[in-house]
């Protein structure tokens, strides 16, 4: 990589605004009901598993540690300790194109089992949106979006300059929202600050 000489942010302060923007535009055009569903589903669940690909898939485990926090038994698919699942079980998908091949065929998988699909996604019509139990849409960008679009040339071109690449929109947006679904789920539960500290890990 050549040395370059760093300017004054624009990019920097103009990316956060997008983001912003973006996150003010999905709270206005979000499904009250199907919030209300995926949180009634969720708190009333036996056991909880969540999954995504790449940057989704962070976000997905840093929603499953928040529900442990608040002592849900929850598990990331993949992971060399988690389980079988259940009919009884809630899977928690997290794909912004609701098109990732290794999440969508799980996601049938988990409809095959007979376990409850809530799929966080920005496309409702996707294979994941429609096989799911709940789709939760969040009407961002994905990376699909931009490579449909020819984001790659329009980016060498100047026009995508002061977009954040690829999927982050979705990711980020996805992030706020389950933050915010726990913030709402330690109300139901009554949930205290001290109760979710007690069970943060203590061997790190």
């Amino acid at each position: 990589m050549n040395k370059t000489q760093v300017s004054d942010c624009e990019d920097v302060l103009l990316s956060m605004k997008m983001i912003v923007e973006n996150l003010n535009d999905v709270i206005d055009k979000l499904d009250i009901e199907a919030i209300k569903a995926m949180l009634q589903k969720i708190i009333n669940s036996d056991r909880v598993f969540v999954m995504g690909a790449g940057r989704s898939g962070l976000v997905a485990k840093a929603f499953g540690m928040r529900l442990m926090h608040l002592g849900f038994s929850v598990y990331v698919v993949g992971e060399t300790t988690t389980p079988a699942v259940r009919p009884k079980d809630v899977v928690i998908a997290i794909s912004g194109s609701g098109e990732t091949r290794s999440i969508a065929d799980l996601g049938k998988i988990v409809k095959d089992i007979g376990s409850t699909l809530i799929t966080v996604t920005s496309k409702k019509e996707s294979t994941l949106g429609k096989i799911s139990d709940i789709a939760m849409v969040l009407p961002s960008k994905s990376k699909n979006d931009h490579d449909a679009g020819g984001y790659l040339e329009k980016s060498m071109r100047g026009e995508y300059r002061n977009i954040p690449p690829l999927g982050t929109s979705f990711e980020i947006t996805s992030m706020v929202f389950l933050d915010s679904i726990i913030a709402e789920m330690i109300t139901l539960t009554g949930a205290s600050e001290a109760e979710l500290k007690a069970r943060h890990t203590n061997i790190e």
